[in-house]
């Protein structure tokens, strides 16, 4: 009785995964970050391959955090983990922000207490000692496990690239390593704008480049974090990190591939933030879904914004946070996601909970229409 129940639960789970696999999710994802009617909102979750889930866990017991990344199979089996078991409607390659920083000519290391940065950047001298690179051979292996992803997916699945914005990936080569502290970066900012500058521009460079790769390799969608934008006043960001950015997503040259930026605290930063070229502005907890929608219109489209902290808590009130979130934008221009990376402790049936949640939340009849006036 045993053996047949669990032949049942495997068919049945078998099942689903194909329904997930046949259904046009890409198409979905793709009309969200368009402002495009859509019949529900789509659903996926940052850092969503990682500690939480056993899976990840298993692989990463054999295997260094930076092993997993260099190697395509590894990198894609642990991206593909949180599809398979959470019902996402969207996966993003495993990788880390500061391999373009390693490809740059920094030596890399990610222990468990974070990434370390051997030889920051302090002067001009530092500056020098970078060096451009070729995507196709020094970062082939993210490429690989992109292309593999997509094997494995086929065509109705998006796949999602990404990279560090310009100044945060500054702030890890400057500082070497942060837990919080960013202070030599403000100091760089004012005491040698122009060496900061330089630097910001040389990043933005080799990251449109990577990025490139990544659609490329079939990435139909693009991120760039921005950890560290929301530590910038507006006079700064718009002094320096915005146009790094603006120059990262313009030299993509593919307008038919979406741009999301997502940046940590930085409510204040909006409207210098939907001048960058994104597509869509994912935002923290602490920015309000419908207050960003009413100062930005449709200018962008939106990503976000559940507090990670409420997938620790009980069934319905992560039900009631989806559902509040997608109400606040009327599902309209709207990917739904946390503010930012999902716990550590979070429960696996609590992430499958907020992700259901979220493909059943009502859509406003004006999203399913399009009329967005």
């Amino acid at each position: 009785m045993l053996i047949l129940l669990a032949l049942l639960l495997s068919s049945c789970r078998n099942q689903e995964l194909m329904m997930q696999l046949t259904e046009n999710r890409k198409e979905l994802f793709l009309r969200a970050c368009r402002f495009e009617p859509v019949e529900r909102v789509p659903v996926w979750i940052m850092r969503q391959a990682g500690r939480y889930l056993p899976e990840y866990q298993a692989v990463r017991a054999m295997h260094s955090f930076l092993e997993i990344c260099k190697t395509p199979a590894l990198a894609a089996e642990v991206s593909l983990q949180p599809f398979r078991a959470l019902g996402v409607d969207a996966v993003i390659v495993f990788s880390d922000i500061l391999i373009v920083a390693e490809a740059m000519g920094m030596q890399l290391d990610v222990p468990d207490s974070g990434p370390v940065l051997s030889n920051p950047i302090r002067d001009r001298a530092g500056l020098n000692q970078l060096h451009d690179f070729d995507p196709a051979v020094a970062t082939k292996f993210v490429g690989d496990a992109i292309r593999a992803i997509c094997r494995e997916l086929g065509p109705h699945v998006p796949v999602i690239g990404f990279a560090g914005a310009p100044w945060t990936v500054a702030c890890y080569m400057i500082e070497g390593q942060t837990r919080g502290d960013i202070s030599r970066p403000k100091q760089l900012l004012r005491d040698d704008p122009e060496l900061l500058r330089d630097l910001l521009c040389r990043i933005a460079l080799a990251t449109g480049s990577y990025l490139k790769s990544e659609i490329e390799a079939g990435a139909c969608v693009v991120q760039l974090f921005d950890t560290w934008a929301g530590e910038l006043t507006r006079e700064e960001y718009e002094a320096f990190e915005l146009s790094a950015t603006r120059l990262v997503f313009e030299s993509l040259g593919s307008p038919d591939v979406p741009k999301i930026l997502y940046g940590k605290g930085t409510s204040h930063l909006l409207d210098l933030q939907a001048m960058t070229e994104a597509d869509v502005l994912s935002l923290d907890w602490r920015t309000d879904l419908a207050e960003a929608r009413h100062m930005l219109g449709d200018r962008v489209a939106l990503q976000g914004n559940v507090d990670p902290n409420v997938l620790i808590g009980a069934e319905p009130e992560i039900r009631a946070a989806a559902r509040e979130a997608v109400e606040k934008t009327g599902g309209l221009g709207h990917i739904l996601n946390l503010g930012h990376g999902i716990l550590p402790t979070t429960p696996v049936k609590n992430a499958r909970t907020f992700v259901d949640a979220g493909k059943a939340a009502p859509v406003a009849a004006r999203a399913r229409s399009g009329n967005a006036d």
